[in-house]
């Protein structure tokens, strides 16, 4: 047991189950342990801050927010990898784990808490997550906590009666993207696994587990099915790909997701939270986007222009970038 990690964390947070299948795919000893009232005086013990997951090291060490957590634990656990070969590749991967992070949350979010069907049924599952032994008019009671708590929360991811019809045809068009880059491999960039795959999984496997979009999952998209349930307990099956094989069905996630989408909105949002606005607005495409500004996304941003910066030759890797839409807002 000196050797065992602690993850507190829980089952419908999709930055949790990252923490988790990145674990078992380094096969890693670890303990997951369910945060809610048995285990809180334990997750206090350690946490920094009131957010899942948690880990906590073998010597005690409380670790939090999954990108640090995966950087801390690649130092220790480097085999079997999760860094692609080459620089242009293992950057994309980092870019597509902060897009999963940020953006594919807002798929999450708004699918979880927009419709009655999901949020009855999300909020029923968080609160028997929480409360176990609760009577049935206490469980009641908290269902009815969580799903209005939730869903006032909406707002603050951007999902709006502006930007909601945007949401789900982005993500729409996401899984028809993502299902053809799927045809044929079994992780995003090739055999096994990498930083992008966690990060973007999280969020899609919280969308399978919900009634509306993971009937958008199983109706249309089986490579990404396959996916989601493969990331469950991920196994390498081969090698990485170069990206001149990935480049045909993964430069247009990055040229219409990640850059046209994503980068623009955050770009946006850092601008807003520089001036101190409330609100702001951001076209994407043919569209205006509005919501409240996001504070934690900037230190995320900072955190992937840091990575940019450490790529020794920049030469190759800015050229698929410029292409992407995704330059200018890694260079600011």
């Amino acid at each position: 047991m000196a050797d065992l990690y602690r993850i507190f964390g829980a089952e419908m947070s999709p930055y949790s189950v990252k923490v988790r299948s990145y674990f078992r795919y380094k096969e890693i000893p670890h303990q997951w342990i369910l945060r809610n009232a048995d285990s809180q005086a334990e997750y206090e013990t350690s946490a920094k801050l009131p957010i899942i997951p948690l880990v906590v090291t073998p010597q005690g060490q409380g670790i939090q927010d999954s990108t640090p957590i995966m950087d801390r634990l690649e130092e220790f656990h480097p085999e079997p990898s999760v860094q692609p070969d080459g620089e242009v590749v293992r950057f994309v991967s980092a870019l597509i784990e902060e897009f999963g992070d940020e953006w594919g949350n807002k798929w999450m979010f708004h699918f979880r808490w927009t419709r009655e069907v999901d949020q009855v049924a999300s909020a029923g599952r968080i609160a028997r997550m929480r409360a176990p032994k609760a009577s049935d008019e206490e469980l009641a009671h908290l269902i009815a906590q969580v799903r209005k708590r939730m869903v006032e929360r909406l707002w603050f991811v951007g999902s709006n009666a502006v930007t909601s019809m945007q949401i789900e045809t982005g993500f729409r068009a996401m899984l028809e993207l993502l299902e053809r880059h799927l045809d044929g491999r079994p992780y995003l960039f090739g055999g096994r696994p990498a930083y992008g795959d966690f990060g973007l999984w999280g969020q899609i496997y919280q969308l399978w587990t919900d009634p509306t979009a993971g009937a958008l999952i199983e109706g249309s998209a089986p490579h990404v099915l396959d996916w989601v349930h493969r990331m469950l307990w991920p196994r390498p099956s081969g090698a990485f790909e170069n990206w001149a094989t990935l480049a045909p069905t993964l430069m247009p996630i990055l040229r219409d997701q990640v850059g046209g989408q994503f980068m623009t909105w955050t770009l946006a949002n850092e601008t807003a939270l520089k001036h101190g606005d409330d609100e702001f607005a951001a076209r994407l495409g043919d569209k205006v986007w509005i919501q409240k500004p996001q504070k934690y996304h900037a230190r995320s941003l900072a955190m992937l222009r840091k990575k940019y910066a450490d790529v020794a030759d920049k030469t190759p890797l800015d050229a698929v970038l410029e292409q992407a839409g995704c330059l200018g807002g890694l260079r600011a």
